[in-house]
């Protein structure tokens, strides 16, 4: 689709009610993401197309089981065969996140030093490249579509913020904390699954939270977010308008195909 068709579409979105979208960026694109669908829009110009995975209802209404699904879903574009990472990258992610069970046979001090060298390294990859600009680009056009101002954003008449309270950055800040805590407290002795499931239960409990201050209406509870958001100083940069217009062109994607 040409960018005056991209303008067009974007406008007429701004006069409709759409779906909750989420993304990531990447050092050559965007991905954006409902429900339903996802897409890529390239750097080059280039834009993939795809569905998301179909969720089971009943996971949807099991705390701690609702969270891992959902984060399961927010990966499955990176993750997927045919998604938007290469089979070399995804073999590394795979490698990352199976590396804490190999952490059980080191000294304990050995581990906590591998795993931050794992994770510094992970950080750098993933942040390589124009990331840190595409992923300020992602932020500015979701506020656009939940602001209504898609048109406006993609003319360069309006420039919603790069800070975003949805993004993975604040979901990492609450994680964390809430890993070493589990870890502190797990009461059974340390045995080769150990890791894996002190992971997902710290994940599922961080979601829950997660979901709690999402939805609360009460304003204290947004100080969980405040970690986050000082994160995204770090983890996101002023966009161009072109890298915008990235962004841009995969929601249009998405609302092209969630309009039918």
């Amino acid at each position: 689709m040409q960018g005056t068709g991209l303008a067009a579409l974007l406008d007429r979105a701004d006069s409709t009610a759409l779906p909750a979208l989420g993304g990531m960026a990447r050092p050559d694109g965007v991905v954006i993401a409902s429900e339903r669908f996802f897409a890529f829009a390239g750097r080059d110009g280039s834009l993939l197309e795809g569905e998301m995975p179909n969720v089971p209802r009943f996971t949807r209404r099991i705390p701690l089981l609702r969270g891992i699904a959902r984060l399961g879903m927010s990966v499955s574009p990176l993750l997927r065969r045919g998604g938007v990472a290469g089979q070399l990258e995804r073999l590394v992610l795979f490698a990352v996140l199976l590396a804490p069970i190999a952490f059980v046979f080191l000294p304990s001090r050995a581990a906590l030093v591998a795993g931050i060298v794992m994770s510094v390294g992970l950080i750098a990859w993933l942040m390589r490249g124009r990331t840190l600009y595409l992923h300020g680009a992602e932020h500015r056009a979701i506020a656009a579509a939940e602001l209504g101002q898609l048109g406006r954003t993609w003319n360069g008449a309006a420039r919603p913020s790069r800070f975003s309270l949805r993004c993975g950055t604040n979901f990492v800040a609450l994680a964390v904390p809430m890993s070493l805590l589990a870890d502190r407290l797990w009461p059974l002795a340390p045995a080769l699954w150990t890791p894996v499931v002190v992971a997902v239960l710290s994940l599922g409990l961080t979601m829950e939270l997660w979901r709690a201050v999402q939805g609360s209406t009460w304003p204290a509870a947004r100080v969980f977010l405040v970690p986050g958001l000082a994160l995204q100083r770090l983890t996101t940069r002023e966009p161009t308008i072109e890298e915008t217009r990235i962004a841009l062109a995969a929601v249009a994607s998405v609302v092209r195909r969630e309009l039918g």
